[in-house]
């Protein structure tokens, strides 16, 4: 879908066609909207074509490799050959194949989909720069969808060869013997474990003391067991300050807070230090829509922003800066614009991270849910105890159910475990819905399933745990 006629006015414009602005566009166009979308890349965004997707291909390719390692606890010996252009190819065909599918998608709901940039003259008028030249775009309503970049730490330009930003760490040519990676949130460690995966000695550089802050201590000290396990290594406390090149490689400086400095050596550099929203080329200033601070698009409920008819959605409407989230957010504008029926509130919105083992987790954790006021019980259950996930081979980490004294409500929950990315789907549904432990238990999961891990620690919050160890 290269792109459509250009029309000189629509009832909606959709800049940006990522999970937030295409779900918006479809969406809209399916409840009588007429929809142009605009975005300078392929449909999908940078989730589908250099995030999410492709990681998560990269992660499950390289993770066969680790469960044929793992294997021979089970008697069963193999040594696998990873070629490294295939492994690539198939990936980029898994990309083609969703961003075709959207293109379909967007297509059959009547959306005219054009590639180009779009930016505000007005309040009503954007301008959309494109192959064929520029032209001016009329609408009544719009939705910015712009996403996020990488941040780049100073002194650590991405046009630098040996400086690798995710989306060049994801088409690799060769595999390093050497990785520094700058970073210890998810998108590092993710990346991290696939480059462990495929043999490449990794370092994780990060200024703080822990890796994946902002997850709960319990579950990311199980992820940096499992990543020391797979040879990545840490040096925590310590800041990237400067890098050289030498005839072996790279060398990253670090500095330490008390001012020790460290030297780390590398064939390549992967900077994954977070994201930040796209909002300074698209001329909010020109529609009257307000920034934070921090960059981000002001918005209600609804993902209105500072001008009533144009709305912001995904990452540059603020955190969590999450795909799913900005579908949501999508879905909820879309029908603002349609005066239809609405939530006015996003509800839980939960969190994974796809490393060995996974983690997902939703709501409140039982410190946070203290610090809120609540008196709270709390179940858990290790996957040690889950005839499922010893059958698998997968027995490390635990599910966790945080509840409210008394009525038994479920605040939140937490796994880290193999298919935590699934699991915390009842756990969301559960917060989303004001159900209870007594739901949960009451409620018969298949066995044998992972999934019984959460019925499992609900009981256990009860005290009527049957299978939690002592």
């Amino acid at each position: 879908m290269s792109g459509d006629t250009l029309p000189t006015a629509t009832g909606l414009l959709v800049i940006g066609a990522g999970p937030g602005g295409y779900v918006a566009a479809i969406r809209a166009a399916q409840l009588g909207e007429d929809v142009v979308l605009v975005d300078e890349d392929a449909l999908g965004g940078t989730c589908l074509n250099h995030g999410c997707i492709p990681s998560k291909a990269l992660l499950s390719a390289t993770g066969r490799v680790d469960d044929v390692l793992d294997a021979e606890q089970m008697g069963i010996y193999a040594d696998p050959f990873v070629n490294v252009s295939e492994l690539v190819d198939w990936k980029d065909g898994v990309v083609d194949r969703l961003t075709g599918g959207v293109g379909q998608l967007c297509r059959g709901a009547g959306v005219r989909f054009q590639r180009g940039t779009a930016s505000f003259v007005d309040e009503h008028t954007a301008r959309v720069e494109h192959d064929d030249g520029t032209a001016e775009l009329e609408f009544e309503n719009a939705i910015v969808a712009t996403g996020s970049r990488p941040i780049e730490v100073p002194g650590f330009d991405f046009g630098d060869e040996p400086v690798m930003d995710s989306r060049r760490a994801l088409s690799p040519s060769d595999i390093p013997d050497r990785l520094v990676v700058i970073g210890a949130g998810y998108i590092g460690l993710e990346l991290a474990f696939v480059y462990a995966r495929l043999g490449t000695a990794v370092v994780v550089l990060e200024m703080l003391d822990e890796v994946l802050a902002g997850f709960d201590h319990e579950l990311s000290a199980v992820v940096a067991s499992a990543a020391r396990e797979h040879d990545i290594e840490f040096a925590l406390g310590e800041r990237a300050v400067g890098w050289q090149t030498t005839g072996r490689g790279v060398v990253v400086e670090t500095e330490a807070e008390d001012g020790t400095r460290s030297e780390w050596r590398g064939d390549r550099m992967l900077v994954a230090v977070g994201r930040e929203p796209v909002t300074d080329t698209v001329g909010l200033g020109e529609a009257g829509v307000a920034t934070t601070e921090r960059g981000f698009v002001e918005v209600d409920e609804q993902c209105r922003t500072t001008t009533e008819h144009v709305y912001a959605v995904g990452d540059v409407a603020g955190e969590p800066m999450l795909a799913h989230k900005a579908s949501h957010e999508g879905l909820l504008a879309a029908a603002a614009i349609a005066d239809e029926p609405a939530a006015a509130d996003l509800g839980p919105v939960p969190a994974v991270v796809f490393t060995e083992p996974e983690i997902g987790t939703v709501g409140l954790t039982p410190a946070e849910a203290t610090d809120e006021g609540h008196e709270t019980t709390v179940g858990t259950f290790p996957f040690q105890a889950s005839g499922r996930a010893l059958a698998a081979g997968k027995s490390e980490g635990f599910v966790r159910v945080v509840a409210e004294a008394g009525s038994g409500r479920i605040l939140g929950g937490q796994v880290v475990g193999a298919e935590a990315s699934e699991l915390v789907a009842e756990l969301t549904l559960a917060v989303r819905h004001d159900h209870t432990l007594e739901d949960i238990l009451d409620t018969i999961h298949a066995h044998p399933t992972f999934s019984e891990a959460v019925m499992e620690a609900a009981a256990d919050a009860l005290g009527r745990g049957i299978h939690t160890p002592d």
